[in-house]
């Protein structure tokens, strides 16, 4: 009897332990899945390939600019068309799917912040995009989804970055997209000059930045509560983040001859136009229309500027030129239904290089793929033609673009190998001023300002 009892003594308790293992397993795989949501870093991007031209521009805007929102009166509503933003994007098919959204609030390393979202928005938590537009006699089929972030269900109360989930099905794993942005609280004042005059050499090929800080509408705050992030030309890999600055004064912080405020000046953006289908536009040498799709062959750059006759660009002095530091937008001709009626081409670069790069690799660069280094834009090598070259399907419009160098081992650009750099290259910076006091679970965006060098 005292046998029986023991063993099954035995059987319940490592039953217990079997159990309770489970339990512990659960909860660990839990805590592991909450530190990986956590620790992602979010950025603008599509996740599924069948998703394109993602765009994100104020509801109401006439020229391209890099949008933010200001935080008045402790919300943004949506009520103000030039403090709202529009998201839109395309899915090359005419079957309707069910997207939704919701809206994460990330701290200033575009990491997810530990608010509630209770504590960053009032209304509704997610929300459905059923506005959606099918392409008009296009080659391809695709549907042109939009929405506009806030709204009258979705209003945001805190300053900082955020980033709009889009997926589908209800199922937040299912990521359609990624679509980040700012909203600031304006009550620190941003001085800034770009100058030539830097800490690697004079008048060569950098910028630096000296930045002025005024804090006096900031009741309290220690500079070491204090974050600076400058962006250029909207890219991720070479921005900067600066936590201490030179001087301090009474209600003040200045960031002067600080060598990670020194960028490469690089060079003016090339550009081409496909608006026509049956023109070649700007910087196109032709059109080709190879069933199902149109093709755009674009002039050989020949690592020289688009004007015929210029010399080497990395070599060759400094050329003005108008560009937009590498956005886009649609653009066709003979109509006013840009989003439906454009068509998608494939867009073919082609870069003589007499022999290919072996301690690294180029990329096309631009908002055209998300300022982002990937398999999509890394040109390859052609042997036979002594060239790099990469094709890609784009809807119709105007686009900014540059070739990267990146190094082997590397994740930042360098343009000195492929455009060269200049100082006088203008260049468009974003200065983000990030205020978290002690005990705060969140970084306030206190501070924005977009400069452009050069002017």
């Amino acid at each position: 009897m005292n046998i029986v009892l023991c063993r099954r003594s035995k059987i319940i308790f490592a039953l217990d332990v079997i159990h309770s293992s489970k339990s512990l397993f659960f909860v660990f795989f839990s805590f592991l899945m909450t530190v990986s949501a956590y620790g992602k870093v979010y950025y603008t991007h599509t996740a599924q390939t069948d998703v394109a031209s993602l765009r994100v521009r104020y509801m109401e805007q006439d020229n391209l600019t890099r949008p933010f929102l200001i935080l008045q009166g402790g919300v943004v509503d949506g009520t103000n068309p030039r403090n709202t933003l529009e998201v839109s994007f395309d899915c090359m098919t005419h079957d309707i799917r069910q997207f939704t959204y919701t809206i994460y609030h990330l701290n200033a390393d575009f990491t997810q912040s530990d608010l509630q979202s209770t504590e960053y928005l009032q209304g509704f938590t997610t929300a459905d995009i059923t506005e959606y537009e099918l392409s008009n006699l296009t080659q391809r089929d695709y549907t042109h989804y939009s929405f506009t972030v806030p709204n009258d269900n979705m209003r945001l109360v805190r300053s900082g970055n955020y980033v709009v989930h889009i997926y589908e099905d209800g199922d937040r794993d299912k990521t359609v997209a990624d679509v980040c942005f700012a909203v600031v609280e304006p009550l620190v004042e941003i001085a800034a000059q770009v100058r030539s005059n830097t800490g690697k050499e004079i008048n060569g090929r950098y910028q630096q930045l000296d930045i002025d800080l005024d804090m006096k509408h900031l009741s309290s705050f220690n500079p070491s509560e204090i974050s600076l992030v400058v962006q250029q030309n909207n890219r991720q890999d070479n921005a900067v983040t600066v936590r201490q600055p030179t001087y301090v004064e009474a209600q003040r912080l200045r960031y002067v001859n600080n060598d990670a405020l020194i960028f490469e000046g690089g060079n003016e953006y090339r550009h081409f136009d496909t608006y026509s289908s049956y023109y070649a536009g700007y910087n196109v040498n032709r059109i080709r229309f190879e069933r199902p799709d149109y093709h755009a062959f674009l002039e050989i750059d020949d690592n020289r500027g688009v004007i015929s006759g210029q010399t080497d660009r990395t070599g060759s002095p400094y050329l003005q030129q108008f560009d937009n530091d590498g956005q886009w937008l649609t653009n066709i001709e003979q109509s006013d239904y840009d989003d439906t009626d454009a068509e998608y081409m494939w867009v073919h670069w082609t870069l003589p290089v007499s022999e290919p790069f072996l301690d690294g690799s180029v990329y096309v660069g631009g908002d055209l793929f998300g300022n982002r280094m990937t398999i999509d834009n890394r040109m390859q090598y052609d042997g036979e033609q002594r060239c790099y070259y990469l094709s890609a399907l784009l809807k119709q419009g105007g686009y900014d673009y540059q070739y990267w160098f990146v190094p082997m081992g590397q994740k930042t650009a360098t343009l000195q190998r492929t455009e060269g750099s200049h100082w006088q290259t203008e260049n468009t910076y974003t200065i983000a001023v990030y205020y978290r006091p002690i005990g705060s679970r969140y970084d306030r965006l206190v501070g924005y300002r977009l400069i452009r060098s050069g002017q």
